[in-house]
């Protein structure tokens, strides 16, 4: 058996080998002692591993596989279970065993045979667990199989799907809570609820639908429509959150950008991202949940101005800004899964000879169209419809002061900075502050709670005598 393991394993079982052997062995007894009997079993012997090898090769088994993953997606640290169904499609018989291909982070890769002992119709079914410390999107699969002859004489290995993308999101932690999203009841984690009926002025309407009672019928809104319009019961008005997450190339590598992560789906690179980014992504999604369980709406943007997740591979819909409910927290949490640090051709950033870092060749070395005008006008769209939370990495003097004005557009803004020397962004806090932001400036070694309620101690506070100057001489756009 120690001689068999020598030959190579892709071609012929043990069996196969062995019925090789022994038909060379007896070749050289038939021509030593010249025996007709011992040619005929030593063809016999040679021919019927090479005719197993060559059916299997032209008549291969096909396999249909079934994948599931549950839950899916799947957030960091948590175990998904992954469940395979494994049927044969076409004719042929014989055992395979299998094998499914996992990242390396993943650990190693489970082996079984198929048919299984408990297979019932036909399908063969399978299940085992995986988790994963870092978000991404995994390809898991294609499943491979062994397979050999009916008389387990020779073998073909061969992928017989494609596999399935695993995608693992961000985990949210817990934040305290506090009354910074201010201008929403008394903590500001309450929806406007309005009676109607308190005035003209303010009442509610919409248009007539059957059975409904005619002493709702508001004529003033009927005599503007042209048709019968009828005062509102009740109307509620969803507090709303702009959460601006930056995703700049300079704002977060130290240098040349880290592979980090899952590979994406759609190419062979891994995720440009950092340790401060990864807090960033976490910080993101922590706030999400903490205003959506709150019921707020939620608004994801760059600060580009341009929807958060447009760039990100795993976005649902890359374009969306608005999000609200259950399905737009879980539609934030799987963008975020592979969203990665937009590179040097998207930031105006050039990695030369040697990984040497140079900034944007803009004038004066800051892009203009970071905290521009067109976040502006984002964030006048929605003015003073609830509170602006900025989630950054290093930020210039300059930079503070094109993003300090965005105050006036929210009931409160917030700025977190998260950077590996803090004590370097005091001019941009300064700047943040005086413009009406309540800013700090944390290392990614920092718990993303502590940092949320630093908001709430006087070090965070913004100038508000300049804020309410600016605000009252109508600064903005």
């Amino acid at each position: 058996m120690a001689l068999l393991d020598r030959f190579p394993r892709h071609l012929f079982t043990h069996r196969g080998w062995g019925l090789l052997a022994a038909g060379a062995i007896s070749l050289a007894a038939a021509q030593i002692m010249g025996r007709r009997d011992l040619l005929s079993l030593s063809v016999l012997l040679i021919v019927l591993p090479l005719v197993a090898l060559a059916g299997i090769r032209l008549v291969k088994p096909r396999f249909q596989v079934y994948r599931e993953f549950h839950p899916s997606p799947v957030e960091t640290s948590a175990a998904t279970t992954v469940r395979l169904a494994v049927a044969r499609s076409g004719s042929g018989g014989g055992r395979a065993v299998m094998e499914e291909k996992l990242p390396p982070q993943f650990g190693e890769s489970p082996a079984f045979r198929f048919p299984a002992r408990s297979a019932t119709g036909g399908t063969s079914r399978y299940e085992y667990h995986l988790h994963s410390t870092q978000r991404g999107q995994y390809l898991i699969g294609p499943v491979t199989a062994e397979f050999t002859d009916p008389f387990g004489l020779s073998l073909h290995r061969q992928a017989i799907d494609d596999g399935d993308i695993l995608t693992v999101t961000p985990a949210a932690v817990e934040l305290p809570v506090t009354g910074l999203a201010g201008a929403r009841g008394n903590d500001g984690i309450t929806a406007t609820r309005t009676r109607a009926n308190p005035s003209d002025d303010d009442v509610m309407t919409r248009e007539y639908r059957p059975g409904d009672p005619m002493r709702r019928v508001h004529w003033a809104a009927t005599a503007r429509h042209g048709e019968l319009m009828v005062r509102q019961e009740e109307s509620v008005t969803t507090p709303e959150a702009t959460i601006i997450l930056d995703q700049r190339f300079g704002a977060f590598s130290g240098g040349a950008a880290s592979g980090f992560g899952g590979t994406a789906p759609r190419d062979s690179h891994e995720m440009a991202s950092s340790g401060t980014f990864e807090w960033a992504v976490v910080a993101a999604m922590s706030v999400c949940a903490h205003l959506a369980e709150r019921n707020y709406a939620l608004r994801m943007l760059d600060p580009r101005g341009e929807p958060a997740f447009l760039r990100s591979p795993s976005a649902p819909e890359p374009d969306s800004e608005e999000y609200s409910g259950t399905s737009g927290l879980q539609a934030i949490a799987e963008s975020l899964a592979a969203i990665r640090i937009s590179g040097p051709h998207h930031a105006g950033w050039e990695l030369h000879t040697g990984g040497e870092k140079h900034g944007p060749k803009v004038h004066g070395g800051h892009d203009p169209d970071v905290f521009g005008d067109q976040l502006m006008d984002k964030l006048s769209a929605h003015r003073m419809r609830g509170p602006i939370i900025a989630v950054l990495g290093r930020t210039s003097p300059e930079e503070a002061r094109a993003l300090a004005q965005g105050a006036g557009y929210g009931a409160n803004a917030f700025a977190i900075i998260v950077t590996d020397r803090p004590e370097d962004s005091e001019d941009a806090l300064e700047t943040l502050r005086r413009g009406g932001w309540r800013a700090v400036a944390v290392p990614a070694t920092a718990a993303v709670p502590v940092a949320w309620s630093s908001f709430d101690q006087d070090g965070a506070a913004p100038a508000t005598a300049a804020a309410d100057v600016r605000r009252g001489a109508g600064v903005g756009r």
